[in-house]
């Protein structure tokens, strides 16, 4: 006769809070660390983008938000309502597709149309996943820029 052993196998989980909040400008290191991490839309020159844009845009242009997973910055979303543009939507890439985008999005967008912002605009590299991630959140393509970015837009009443 054969005896079974009940064997209890236990697992742990770690569940991490998300943090969605508006960006300060002591976010700055932070916040460029994400945008330096990124493996498309990369900059050219990282030192293009200083600590006075972030500055500008997100306390007299427009503003920032940031996700936190246990206190740590995995990802931003910078409007510029002066130009009606997204400025920034970046992520570390090992939180892309868990949400966070969307929500950093949804922040900028409820945020930009509520101060009367009638419409935005972004530009973003083709064949890209953030190609792909605007036109499955609502975004209309509306051509190359001179550039060679696609550009996008979105309409309050999307």
């Amino acid at each position: 006769m054969r005896f079974l052993r009940k064997r209890v196998v236990y697992l742990w989980i770690k569940i991490s809070t998300m943090l969605f909040r508006t960006a300060t400008t002591e976010d700055f290191p932070a916040i460029h660390q994400v945008r330096m991490a990124v493996r498309e839309n990369r900059l050219s020159d990282p030192e293009k983008v200083t600590r006075a844009d972030y500055s500008e845009m997100i306390t007299r242009r427009g503003r920032g938000w940031v996700c936190e997973i246990d206190g740590q910055i995995v990802g931003f979303s910078i409007v510029d309502l002066q130009e009606k543009n997204v400025w920034a939507l970046f992520l570390f890439p090992d939180y892309e597709g868990k949400g966070i985008g969307k929500k950093l999005q949804a922040l900028l967008l409820d945020w930009a149309f509520g101060q009367g912002t009638d419409y935005l605009w972004l530009s973003t590299d083709p064949g890209t996943r953030a190609e792909l991630f605007y036109e499955k959140t609502g975004w209309q393509k509306v051509g190359l820029l001179d550039n060679g970015e696609m550009k996008f837009v979105r309409f309050k009443n999307n």
